[in-house]
């Protein structure tokens, strides 16, 4: 099943087997200007992909037929890098950390609140425009990330990386200008959780100031107190 808005919005594949959330999401996503394509299990999705090319994909991982994640994994074996959220009813993080193992981009927990869904989209159709033009070079200010030959420069001058940090940096920069908490960074680059004391952040982005704010340049990487860390330019 396929339903489509001509609001010229950003176009949203939603995959969900239940009729009630299927709908309801629908509606609220249509409502915010996405052009809307829906299925009920993962191997429509799959079909749809193709036809409809949509700017993100929501992805419900209990279904019928084909799972989200293995819906995840077969798009990305099919070279198609579109942003993924998946949804998921667990709340263990090994089964989110499988999620974003599959190929995912993201996840939320249900229930959920819609603002937190819709900005979470914003942010995936954000990262998924650079996808689509085919860079490969994140660039904030004069500080640049190639995340095919893994370099990164500072005003024309080579930043050496661990994998740790490069990992790290690259993820700030994709989501330049937003937030991100603490939870989310630590189960995106090390894949758990941390105990909420753990200090292990903070010392890679003290690794990472040091590599980055080279002598007369300002400071990207900022700190929110209590909430997490962004990059952007002061």
């Amino acid at each position: 099943m396929t339903n489509t808005a001509d609001s010229g919005g950003p176009i949203l594949l939603l995959a969900e087997d239940d009729q009630r959330v299927r709908e309801s999401l629908e509606r609220a996503l249509r409502f915010e200007g996405y052009q809307v394509h829906t299925a009920t299990d993962g191997g429509e999705a799959l079909e749809l992909v193709t036809e409809v090319q949509p700017d993100v994909i929501v992805l419900d991982v209990m279904m019928p037929v084909v799972d989200g994640l293995a819906t995840c994994r077969r798009l990305r074996e099919k070279g198609i890098r579109t942003p993924v959220l998946m949804l998921t009813a667990r709340h263990e993080v090994a089964d989110r950390v499988a999620g974003l193992d599959a190929g995912a981009d993201d996840y939320l927990v249900k229930p959920f609140d819609l603002e937190e869904l819709l900005a979470r989209l914003r942010a995936l159709v954000r990262r998924g425009t650079v996808v689509e033009a085919e860079t490969t070079i994140l660039e904030v200010g004069d500080l640049a990330l190639d995340l095919d030959r893994r370099e990164v420069r500072r005003a024309g001058q080579a930043v050496e990386l661990t994998k740790t940090e490069f990992e790290l940096l690259a993820l700030l920069m994709h989501n330049a200008g937003i937030v991100l908490t603490r939870e989310v960074i630590y189960e995106r680059i090390w894949g758990f959780d941390f105990e909420t004391n753990s200090k292990s952040l903070d010392v890679y982005i003290g690794y990472l100031r040091r590599k980055t704010e080279l002598e007369g340049t300002s400071r990207l990487i900022h700190t929110v107190r209590g909430v997490g860390y962004t990059v952007r330019e002061s």
